[in-house]
């Protein structure tokens, strides 16, 4: 069994985030981290890989320094990583992304294709839907438990207040929510493993069946209008009641959140 996982490298917003003139993230400027839902869907395909012994290949898009988010992955258990990078594909948009992603995608074998739901840089949740569209594979979304029967996949996908049970022959592509699990950590051995394996760069020429259209912030049709790093809040509600009256205010408040 082969599992590709897709995993992105993010910024730590703890540390703050920065912009380029043309609206899009100054990525070479700020501390990061490995995207939470795609560190999900990574041990959950390292959990396959205990469970079955799968073969787990990880691969992210990104500046060359996104090598570490590969090396990290490799040191919890992935047995290689891809890094795609070129200066061509900067800037681009989900649409851009998964058109890059697909592409390299198809130079590997796999059954089965795990993303994170969402990257907290973008918040879309559509790189992982358009990976499938691209490769014409099913997609489950929302994944919080994934079983493998035969040659299938099965998935409790979370929705509103149940989940839904879908059952996808492989190949097949699974969006993982951060819930999913507790990933694992690295360990001193795989460590050392991780920094001892070579990683796999592939550019713009290595990508399959993808148009120089599609790629890149050339290719990418979303358009930035305005990017701030800080979001003003309202200044809220202000009441001044006396005590009695504003325990029943703050009672009715909580009602109406559906809190309580």
């Amino acid at each position: 069994m082969k599992v590709v996982v897709c995993v992105k490298q993010v910024p730590d917003t703890a540390g703050g985030v920065k912009f380029n003139p043309d609206g899009t993230l100054d990525r070479g400027a700020m501390l990061t981290i490995m995207n939470p839902d795609d560190k999900a869907g990574l041990e959950a395909a390292l959990r396959l890989k205990d469970q079955y012994g799968a073969e787990v290949t990880v691969v992210t898009m990104g500046l060359p320094k996104a090598e570490e988010v590969l090396r990290e992955a490799m040191a919890m258990g992935a047995d290689k990583g891809v890094l795609v990078t070129d200066r061509v594909l900067g800037g681009a948009d989900t649409w851009a992304t998964s058109t890059t992603l697909a592409g390299a995608i198809r130079n590997l074998e796999y059954d089965l294709i795990i993303t994170g739901r969402q990257a907290i840089d973008g918040d879309t949740a559509q790189v992982g839907p358009q990976i499938s569209e691209h490769l014409d594979i099913p997609v489950i979304s929302y994944a919080q438990d994934i079983k493998i029967e035969g040659d299938s996949v099965v998935v409790e996908r979370q929705y509103e207040d149940r989940y839904h049970v879908v059952k996808a022959k492989m190949p097949c592509l699974i969006t993982a929510l951060s819930e999913l699990n507790e990933p694992r950590y690295m360990t001193p051995g795989g460590i050392f493993d991780a920094y001892q394996k070579e990683i796999t760069v592939w550019g713009r020429a290595d990508l399959k069946d993808v148009d120089d259209s599609n790629l890149g912030l050339k290719g990418s049709p979303t358009k930035i209008a305005k990017a701030s790093d800080k979001v003003r809040k309202g200044a809220g509600e202000k009441v001044t009641l006396d005590p009695d009256e504003s325990v029943s205010y703050i009672v009715d408040k909580l009602k109406v959140k559906h809190v309580i």
